[in-house]
């Protein structure tokens, strides 16, 4: 599998782009935010010579799907999430003039996931995993074969996701990601929703939120 990352908006948020051999590709939380950014990600799309067929988002916060509609619009392709974020989908417009910007109601849901729900695309399938507490439905996705998980905003290197937005909850986030995250094996890639990557056993060893 490969993995092309893309950090898109003024939030700087990382899109992911995850491809097979055969060039059918899944896109985590779709940051793109205006016409040059849906132009660098199309861009790179038809250089890979991928075809979008998954469409996923860890969270709803305004940030992570400023792309949804651009995919559905391009790829006719729609997103999906857990239930517990459709608050936050709803709202985002709202939250969008918090931070200067403006965006249409983002679409509808493909499908909700849920905690141990396996998904997939191409030959590659991903184990959806339920990380609450920096939003009430945030997601992670774990891809076993190719030991990597892709956080959203609850685990980032060095730190965990804010907890002072409206359903989240510091003590829920730390048990999510102590139960949740750290049983995976020490090896695995940590892909967050922003800044570098990192390792389940390195924020085990060395995150000061999860002592």
């Amino acid at each position: 599998m490969d993995i092309e990352t893309l950090v898109f908006s003024p939030i700087d948020v990382n899109t992911y782009i995850l491809s097979d051999s055969e060039g059918k590709c899944a896109i985590i939380d779709c940051g793109c935010y205006d016409a040059n950014e849906f132009s660098r990600l199309a861009r790179l799309l038809k250089s890979r010579g991928l075809t979008p067929s998954l469409l996923l988002n860890t969270h709803c916060h305004l940030d992570h799907i400023f792309g949804n509609r651009f995919m559905l619009e391009t790829f006719k392709l729609r997103s999906c999430w857990h239930e517990l974020e459709e608050s936050n989908r709803k709202q985002a417009p709202q939250h969008a003039t918090f931070f200067g910007l403006s965006m249409e109601e983002p679409p509808e849901p493909q499908a909700f996931l849920e905690h141990g729900q396996d998904i997939s695309f191409g030959s590659i399938s991903l184990k959806v995993i339920h990380v609450p507490g920096h939003s009430p439905g945030g997601l992670a996705f774990y891809i076993y074969d190719s030991g990597c998980v892709f956080t959203g905003d609850a685990l980032f290197s060095g730190s965990i996701g804010r907890t002072d937005l409206p359903g989240g909850s510091f003590h829920t986030l730390v048990n999510s990601i102590k139960n949740n995250l750290l049983t995976l094996p020490p090896e695995t890639v940590v892909y967050p929703g922003h800044g570098p990557a990192t390792s389940i056993g390195r924020e085990a060893a060395a995150n000061p939120f999860l002592k």
